[in-house]
């Protein structure tokens, strides 16, 4: 997606190491396409201040949708878990 609105391509990626991005697949996928791939602390968003107000900007658009929607609570359980401490 950033390529396609750049038109240039992706060098680096930096993520937390918190698991999401971590997987042999993935590591596959970065290295097949000359893709850096930075990874900060776990529990540090401080590391990626960019992704992080990024990602809270999303999980507040979500939010409202839900809302707007009437979603029943149930939902929105798997969305918003608690970070671990």
């Amino acid at each position: 997606m950033v390529e396609r609105l750049t038109g240039k391509p992706l060098k680096c990626l930096r993520s937390d190491n918190g698991g999401k991005y971590t997987s042999h697949e993935f590591k596959s996928y970065c290295s097949d396409r000359g893709i850096r791939h930075e990874k900060t602390v776990p529990g540090t968003p401080q590391h990626n201040g960019v992704a992080e107000r990024i990602n809270r900007t999303i999980m507040e658009k979500v939010s409202c949708m839900l809302k707007m929607a009437k979603l029943p609570k149930p939902f929105w359980v798997k969305l918003f878990k608690p970070h671990a401490t």
